[in-house]
């Protein structure tokens, strides 16, 4: 196993190979076999992108798995396109002597090499959700990712990406993620002439909600609205760095990152919360241009931060990212193996 590595992913589109099984519920039940890491793990996030009709929802499972053993299998979220049928939920109070989930991410006491997934597809009156991807992020967060050099043909390149404002909406509740979500989905409409995709910022909010977190931050939740929608794909992963966000942004697809909003600007005071923004490209220095929800609406949602800043503020969150793009898109070489 390679113990000095950051991160992982692992993306799936064919289920050919899993065990798929009926339920005492009539439910369709898909079971993974051991997925190797490639790298000792001790966090693990799963995404999942489903054509889901109303009425019909998706359970997902997580098994850790070491040399010398197994977990049990942890449930890393219930998720419904509607929220009426089947309530869209993270699942509270999981831990035991192996670890935890915290809302969307299964963290290890112990490191394990490989995971394994369950799938339940389920629905009213027969009909059931069709399972397109499945991504799994696994993270060493014991180490350190290694700091690349800068990929400088993307200094300079601003992505036109519609400005949202989550502060726009007096009823929203810490609404950054939906509303960058908003804006990423915005632009593909664009692109694409999807006008299904041209969203406003409150239904957004209320197709990502999660009844347990009570919130609409729960990443996988987000990508999975995305990447429900035909011809999408969205997942959550991790980076090394800025070298991979400036490669995203020389293919001209913007993304989403979770950097708080006091760090991000040291001008600003901070929350103590997690924040969600779109980096839509790069200063000719190299400092980020940013569409960043939390703005007064007053102004200009577009600011440029330090490199520097952003660069710390990400890290807290391991450089995590929200990838949503088509498909078809032509996606940046993954020389790491994180997408």
């Amino acid at each position: 196993m390679t113990k000095n590595q950051f991160s992982s992913f692992k993306g799936l589109d064919n289920f050919s190979n899993f065990a798929t099984s009926t339920n005492a519920s009539g439910e369709t039940v898909l079971q993974s076999p051991p997925i190797k890491a490639g790298m000792d793990w001790n966090e693990l996030i799963v995404s999942w992108n489903a054509d889901a009709p109303t009425g019909t929802w998706v359970k997902v499972e997580a098994q850790a798995i070491a040399p010398a053993h197994a977990t049990k299998f942890y449930t890393m979220g219930h998720w419904s396109p509607d929220n009426v049928a089947f309530p869209r939920t993270s699942v509270r109070h999981q831990r035991d002597a192996d670890g935890d989930v915290k809302t969307d991410t299964l963290e290890l006491y112990q490191f394990a090499d490989a995971a394994q997934l369950r799938v339940t597809l389920g629905g009213a009156n027969g009909a059931l959700p069709t399972l397109k991807f499945l991504g799994l992020s696994f993270s060493n967060t014991k180490v350190t990712p290694p700091v690349l050099p800068p990929d400088r043909e993307a200094w300079g390149k601003i992505i036109p990406t519609p400005e949202k404002s989550q502060n726009a909406y007096p009823q929203e509740e810490g609404w950054c993620s939906p509303t960058s979500l908003t804006m990423v989905l915005d632009r593909w409409a664009a692109v694409l002439n999807r006008p299904e995709m041209n969203l406003d910022v409150p239904d957004t909010a209320a197709k990502v909600y999660d009844d347990a977190y009570h919130g609409t931050g729960n990443w996988p939740f987000n990508t999975a609205f995305a990447g429900s929608f035909d011809g999408m794909r969205a997942y959550v992963t991790r980076f090394n760095g800025m070298a991979e966000l400036e490669q995203w942004i020389n293919a001209g697809i913007p993304v989403i990152i979770s950097a708080p909003w006091g760090m991000l600007d040291p001008s600003r005071t901070s929350t103590g919360n997690g924040h969600l923004t779109v980096c839509i490209g790069f200063t000719k220095d190299g400092d980020v241009v940013d569409n960043d929800p939390g703005t007064n609406p007053k102004k200009s949602v577009r600011h440029i931060f330090k490199r520097e800043d952003v660069i710390r503020a990400w890290a807290t969150s391991y450089n995590t990212v929200y990838l949503v793009y088509p498909v078809s898109a032509d996606i940046p070489k993954d020389r790491f193996g994180q997408w």
